[in-house]
């Protein structure tokens, strides 16, 4: 379902929304009580505490959609996070189980950079202008529709983990490679490969063009113009701030966040790195990270005997990802217990099969 669809699809009644803090959660616990086995929730690791305290499992996306496919006894799969992340889930699980996004506006804005028809309109224009050497991957925050587009033309997902792994491999079956949406993973990813910066273009959709923002060389990397509306608020003026203040502190970002900003910190990996290089670490030890605030300010309480700071404190969380709060969590389980499932994400099947061929390529080179 498309997201621009969403006004179609009934939301929570106000009185959902008027019901005490004590109410919700006594009533999301008897519903999940009720519905016992059969229901599965998870928890994206940027979800708001107060959701995120109900879910049965906590992890990234794809990390997410996996152990759901595992859960093989639950017949409903309720998601809080965003709506691609459901749609991977709804690829990865059986047709028996039903996948469910408690509020239909919690989108992706990196996904949205990059529609399914935006991306036919750039193959045709790189092709014409590169020919045929060119493999296309996708990060897994894309909708299942660029990520069909991707499996047609021989190419694969790539997550924030393995996106070094997989570019390197997509490198050596294809002269150049399209990365798909977010420029800020594939440049960084692209340089950790040792890939020089005038090697790297961006396509920009909305100019329809090709742009050379580092100079003009043999293009082996194609970047579509496309960011994280939230790791762009890390820049590199807040990696000098946080030094000066904390002079021992150890600067680690997301790999979302840009070219410079990577450069300037101490270290950069996925939101599953980054957990672990703080549970890894020592108690007195300092952090600086640059990622999703939730995550952050839950990763400094559970690590009190350490320094955990957010890299940008006057950075917005994901407000897309906030839209998933307990009324709306509340409304999709009681409809659950109704035996009346709503805000059902169902993936059509041309697309599935493509993007499932699409995620399959990527783990057989995990």
């Amino acid at each position: 379902m498309s997201l621009l669809n969403h006004k179609l699809v009934a939301q929570p009644t106000n009185s959902y929304e008027q019901l005490s803090s004590l109410e919700l959660d006594q009533r999301i616990a008897e519903a999940k009580r009720i519905l016992g086995t059969s229901l599965v929730i998870l928890g994206h690791h940027y979800q708001r505490d107060d959701v995120i305290q109900y879910a049965d499992f906590r992890g990234d996306s794809l990390q997410l959609a996996r152990l759901a496919a595992q859960v093989t006894d639950a017949r409903y799969i309720v998601f809080c996070g965003v709506h691609f992340m459901a749609e991977t889930a709804d690829l990865l699980t059986s047709s028996e189980q039903i996948v469910i996004l408690p509020d239909l506006r919690a989108g992706c804005s990196m996904a949205d950079m990059a529609t399914s028809d935006q991306v036919d309109t750039a193959w045709d224009l790189l092709t014409s202008q590169f020919g045929h050497s060119i493999m296309p991957i996708t990060y897994v925050n894309s909708s299942a529709a660029v990520k069909a587009f991707v499996g047609r033309h021989d190419g694969l997902t790539v997550t924030s983990s393995n996106a070094q792994r997989i570019l390197q491999y997509a490198l050596q079956q294809s002269e150049r490679v399209l990365f798909l949406p977010d420029q800020h993973l594939g440049r960084n990813t692209a340089v950790r490969l040792g890939i020089d910066l005038r090697d790297i273009a961006v396509y920009d959709p909305s100019a329809h063009e090709v742009q050379y923002p580092h100079g003009q060389g043999n293009s082996r990397v194609l970047l579509w113009k496309g960011h994280c509306s939230v790791h762009e608020k890390f820049q590199p003026h807040h990696v000098t701030m946080v030094r000066q203040t904390y002079p021992d502190i150890r600067v680690i970002v997301h790999p979302e966040c840009s070219y410079e900003t990577v450069q300037l910190a101490d270290d950069s990996g996925s939101t599953d790195y980054i957990i672990k290089q703080i549970e890894a670490s020592a108690p007195g030890t300092s952090f600086a990270i640059g990622t999703e605030h939730h995550l952050v300010h839950r990763l400094a309480d559970t690590y009190f005997d350490r320094t955990i700071v957010s890299l940008n404190e006057n950075a917005c969380p994901c407000m897309t990802m906030n839209r998933i709060d307990r009324p709306h969590l509340l409304y999709v389980l009681e409809q659950l217990v109704k035996g009346s499932p709503t805000h059902i994400i169902r993936v059509s099947d041309d697309i599935a099969t493509w993007s499932r061929i699409a995620i399959e390529r990527m783990l057989q080179q995990s």
